[in-house]
């Protein structure tokens, strides 16, 4: 997944259209985007939105569920089987994910779905969260994680630069958590200034080479800037492919390492990302 677009779930005119926006994937908002007097409405909206729609297809629908007792509602209102997960947002812990994830499993057998189908993205948007993202990374469902960093630059008192390098050590920890609990790499956290494409690539550039994959958008505006920066380029493809068979043909003839044309030693580490970046295609 590349591109996930956010899209109010009180707005099913925005969500049918966003189904053809080009995002690989959808997050449907019932947090922020729904103010409080509206939940129960949106809930049925988007869990009728979500019965009506294929059981298999792109993009991806996610849904971004509220924390605490709310978010427990929308879990049983939307859990069906064209969800692929939820986000849970503001999570605060291990433990919070843990209990919502009991709740998942509760739904997905009321809905006659194998337990274990509807995967959780935390959202990291506290200082606190930050701090326990390797306990989150390893709590049960968690495919993979996301930074809020609006809520969390508020609460660090942080002021964006040009290059972003405030937020460099927040986002780098996220990076090395997901990777020792064996999850996906992170998603890129939103840029609110969807008509700066510029800048919004160079960002995107600068998360993709700290190993972060896919980023999320607030406006299809976005979502061909980020595609792109995510989809290897046939250049990259072809020289990773041709990386990966000269090395299986060394290694079939009894060597561990080989030397590349401009004589740098490659090995099964070097491999390892090549055979990632050819992952990315399929």
């Amino acid at each position: 997944m590349r591109s996930y677009l956010y899209v109010p779930g009180d707005a099913p005119q925005k969500l049918d259209k966003a189904l053809g926006r080009g995002a690989d994937a959808l997050i449907v908002d019932l947090e922020d985007a729904v103010p409080a007097a509206g939940k129960d409405r949106a809930r049925a909206l988007v869990a009728g939105w979500l019965d009506a729609l294929p059981a298999y297809g792109r993009p991806q629908v996610w849904v971004r569920v509220n924390p605490g007792l709310a978010g427990e509602d929308d879990v049983r209102a939307v859990v069906c089987p064209r969800l692929a997960g939820v986000c849970l947002a503001k999570a605060g812990g291990a433990a919070e994910v843990a209990a919502l994830g009991a709740v998942i499993a509760t739904a997905e057998e009321d809905r006659g779905l194998p337990v274990g189908t509807v995967a959780v993205v935390p959202l990291l948007e506290s200082a606190a969260a930050i701090l326990d993202a390797s306990a989150i990374a390893r709590a049960p469902r968690v495919a993979r994680l996301q930074i809020g960093e609006a809520d969390l630059r508020a609460e660090l008192g942080v002021t964006l630069g040009a290059d972003e390098r405030e937020l460099l050590f927040v986002r780098s920890q996220v990076v090395l958590a997901s990777a020792a609990a064996g999850i996906a790499p992170p998603v890129a956290s939103v840029s609110t200034d969807y008509r700066d494409v510029l800048a919004l690539r160079a960002s995107t550039v600068a998360f993709r080479r700290l190993g972060f994959l896919g980023r999320a958008c607030i406006h299809p505006a976005q979502i061909p800037v980020v595609n792109e920066v995510f989809t290897p380029t046939a250049e990259e493809l072809a020289e990773a492919a041709d990386l990966v068979r000269r090395f299986d043909a060394a290694v079939g003839s009894g060597a561990g390492i080989l030397v590349d044309v401009d004589g740098r030693m490659v090995d099964a580490a070097v491999v390892r990302a090549a055979r990632r970046l050819l992952t990315l295609a399929t």
